[in-house]
């Protein structure tokens, strides 16, 4: 039985109430998570790198979270790296070990209107394991120093298997070149072409080949961006001017790459 209203009051019944909460949420513009980037099961290398892409939309912004058997992500060698806007983050593994790490993992994305899930498979091979066709990295990029404006260019070359695809990291997070306004571009060739050089393209490069066999990262290079007439602090603390600097970060790093 219904419990009888207080004098005085009206009672409103459950389930029109709660239509009409739905109504306000959905004039604010409420909304569930939805995935945008979902990770793609990958076959590395031990000793190399995987990297897991997740991103979600959905107001409020959905929160992130990485789970492997069951449990919140948790390794000195695992590495979560939001993106910039908040809308999603990288899960990283560094180095891969071999039995240790192959699992599936599990991307969530919450928001107070609910949960979604999403997961991929991570295989890890010994170097004697690789099968026929698995990408190699035959040119990687390099330490290089562009003058501010100028254009830069990471480049990379890789081999396999079928023909493997190339991508780029930046500092741990995928480099998307069509949020640059051509800005940035991707070459045929696969090297990153960088015209306009600002500050915000400083950071360290990856380029990661991937084909149906697997994946294989490049070791990482700095690109760094300087002023025309700018001082620059130099690797070992004293202030230089920027050509100086420039001199002195190619040779401890034993390059000539240099702009």
């Amino acid at each position: 039985m219904a419990p009888e209203p207080a004098p005085g009051k009206t009672m409103v019944p459950l389930v029109p109430a709660l239509m009409m909460l739905g109504l306000v949420a959905g004039a604010h513009g409420d909304s569930k998570p939805v995935f945008i980037k979902v990770p793609e099961d990958q076959t590395g290398l031990s000793g190399g790198v995987a990297s897991f892409v997740c991103q979600a939309t959905g107001e409020p912004k959905p929160r992130i979270t990485w789970m492997k058997k069951g449990k919140k992500v948790s390794s000195q060698r695992f590495e979560v790296i939001e993106f910039d806007d908040g809308a999603g983050s990288v899960l990283r593994i560094q180095p891969l070990r071999v039995q240790r790490d192959e699992a599936i993992y599990e991307c969530t994305a919450t928001n107070s209107l609910g949960e979604i899930n999403t997961s991929a498979k991570l295989s890890v091979l010994e170097e004697e394991q690789l099968p026929p066709g698995f990408p190699s990295i035959d040119m990687g990029p390099q330490l290089k120093v562009v003058e501010k404006a100028r254009t830069a260019t990471m480049l990379c070359a890789a081999g396999g298997n079928p023909d493997p695809e190339i991508s780029w990291f930046k500092d741990f997070l995928p480099v998307d070149p069509s949020t640059s306004n051509g800005r940035i571009k991707q070459l045929r060739s696969g090297a990153l072409q960088i015209e306009s050089s600002e500050e915000s393209d400083q950071g360290k490069y990856e380029c990661v080949a991937t084909n149906s066999a697997g994946t294989r990262y490049s070791a990482p290079a700095n690109l760094y961006v300087r002023g025309p007439a700018t001082w620059a602090q130099s690797p070992t603390g004293v202030s230089l001017p920027s050509r100086l600097f420039t001199i002195c970060v190619c040779a401890q790093a034993g390059t000539h790459i240099c702009a």
